[in-house]
């Protein structure tokens, strides 16, 4: 495996990887191990939202609302995509947003699939999502899911996650399936 990775280090060429996908579905677990695989630094969007602004993202929503929050988001967005070499965990409604797109698409876009009901299995102790102030969260969560799936779909790669996939081996299926969509490279002189 250690060649393999040193082989895909050399093809990413530095290029960062974003995974994408609804609250829930691993991304910052998944992240920093793919970023600890790959000698990648690892962030997640939501984390740093709130060391800049002082403020939990359930305090964004309520005091500012969903619209200043994913303003927020899209900035932290555009000063990331500048780096190399990052594995970024994103907030899950970060693809709502066309500009956003322009910004992900500097790295590959991973959208860590998860069915809602595994979703709701992971959720149903967190009482810090404020997309979760709902008194149904299954509900909720399939109605974000159908509002965004169309969007998450327009990932570079998806990886389909089952209850019982634990955390390294997606990591290990996302590092196996992302040559699959890298270009090959030029040996050509130029």
């Amino acid at each position: 495996m250690k060649a393999r990775i040193e082989i895909l280090q050399k093809q990413l060429n530095g290029i960062n990887i974003y995974l994408i996908g609804m609250m829930g579905a691993g991304k910052t677990t998944v992240g920093e191990l793919l970023a600890k695989q790959l000698g990648y630094r690892f962030i997640d969007t939501d984390d740093l939202i709130t060391q800049a602004t002082h403020q939990s993202i359930s305090d964004i929503f309520a005091t500012e609302g969903e619209e200043a929050f994913r303003d927020i988001e899209s900035q932290v967005l555009s000063q990331l995509c500048a780096y190399q070499k990052f594995v970024i965990a994103t907030g899950g409604g970060i693809i709502l947003k066309r500009m956003n797109w322009s910004y992900l698409r500097h790295g590959i876009i991973i959208w860590l699939n998860v069915p809602v009901e595994e979703l709701l299995n992971r959720l149903k102790e967190d009482t810090t999502r404020p997309l979760l102030q709902h008194p149904d969260h299954e509900q909720q969560l399939q109605t974000l899911l159908e509002k965004r799936k169309s969007l998450y779909a327009q990932a570079d790669l998806e990886i389909m996650i089952n209850s019982g996939d634990t955390p390294e081996q997606i990591s290990t299926q996302i590092l196996e399936k992302i040559p699959s969509i890298l270009k090959p490279q030029s040996n050509a002189l130029n």
